[in-house]
């Protein structure tokens, strides 16, 4: 049977990634030797690195006099202090919108490093929606968003505008569409999403905001020795970077991100709609702040829940079944989820409809 993988992370690859990538475990370029075994210094790899960088450039048109773009490791949950450590000193105040556990968890964070407005919250309302029309004070330091929250499944659909530095963990959202980059001055982003495998993650920063703080940095965690060693001042995740080359390559032969939004959005459309359609069924967050990438809804009635995910499970569909913290339904639909596993999955949403509704 063919699984349709709706996990929210690690989550699914293009099968064609994945053939790929099984290939150089056992020999990498025609070279007799695996990836995995490979000096991260030798030519073959630093080329990996090279040309990962640059469809990065490319896919988001960025300016490489003014960006850096950083494979580094620990996850997205390393930046929640590495941004504020490399861009906070302790008398200074960093703006922050409370969207969901990983926000709050930045927040949490970067409080160890200097102080933080709290500028708007939707935690009293189930992290159901996205803040708006909130202050953004010009005092503040940089200001830092989570543009896509997994848990909850909403997402930033419009940008603030703001004049001050701004940060965004893209972790969950990172090359599902278009972006404005020149907005951003730090965006960060954990592989396992939309990218590759876990154990890598992207960062890339504006030079220009980087060795303004007083404080001693240790080496590893500063984002300028890293930028100076071109992501190599220690042994990077290989793996994890070429496997996010070749999705970055996948990406461009689909058509690049304008390709992918698309894409993104009919699927994302015609599951939202058989959700609201069918009575046993509800969406958990407000219309207009829906995520793309992570689809979460709930059954009308407790006793439809087990059903639902047996019914998952007998069509393939796994991953279904929500986080821990919330219960209900999750439907992450990355980039290289194709349109038929979202038919699929409307058919049980369907089938259930008809043995309960």
């Amino acid at each position: 049977m063919k699984k349709y993988n709706f996990y929210a992370g690690p989550a699914i690859l293009p099968n064609s990634v994945l053939i790929e990538a099984a290939q150089a475990i056992s020999d990498f370029n025609g070279l007799g030797l695996s990836i995995l075994e490979l000096s991260h210094r030798s030519k073959d790899i630093v080329s990996v690195f090279d040309e990962a960088s640059a469809l990065i450039y490319e896919l988001l048109q960025a300016d490489q006099e003014e960006y850096s773009v950083l494979w580094l490791s620990g996850g997205a949950s390393s930046q929640f202090y590495m941004t504020a450590m490399n861009l906070l000193d302790p008398e200074d105040i960093a703006g922050y919108v409370d969207t969901g556990s990983w926000s709050s968890k930045a927040i949490k964070e970067a409080k160890l490093f200097g102080k933080i407005e709290v500028l708007a919250s939707s935690k009293e309302d189930g992290y159901t929606f996205i803040p708006k029309n909130y202050a953004i004070p010009t005092h503040l330091k940089y200001l830092h968003l989570t543009s896509n929250n997994t848990i909850y499944g909403t997402q930033y659909q419009t940008w603030p505008d703001s004049q001050v530095p701004f940060v965004s963990d893209m972790s969950s959202d990172i090359f599902s569409r278009p972006i404005p980059l020149k907005k951003f001055d730090l965006i960060y982003a954990g592989a396992q999403k939309n990218l590759g495998p876990a154990g890598v993650t992207l960062v890339i920063v504006k030079k220009n905001i980087l060795g303004k703080i007083n404080r001693e940095i240790p080496s590893m965690l500063r984002y300028q020795i890293h930028i100076e060693k071109e992501s190599m001042y220690n042994t990077p995740p290989v793996f994890p970077v070429y496997v996010s080359l070749l999705t970055l390559r996948w990406l461009k032969a689909r058509g690049g991100l304008d390709a992918m939004a698309n894409n993104n959005t009919e699927k994302a459309t015609i599951l939202y709609n058989e959700i609201d359609r069918n009575g046993l069924f509800k969406g958990t967050v407000m219309k207009e702040d829906r995520s793309l990438m992570n689809v979460c809804f709930n059954s009308m009635k407790p006793e439809y829940e087990k059903p639902f995910l047996d019914l998952c499970n007998e069509a393939g569909c796994v991953g279904v079944k929500g986080h821990r913290s919330v219960g209900g339904f999750r439907a992450s639909i990355y980039n290289a989820m194709e349109k038929d596993g979202i038919l699929v999955l409307i058919d049980v949403l369907k089938e259930l409809e008809r043995k309960y509704g």
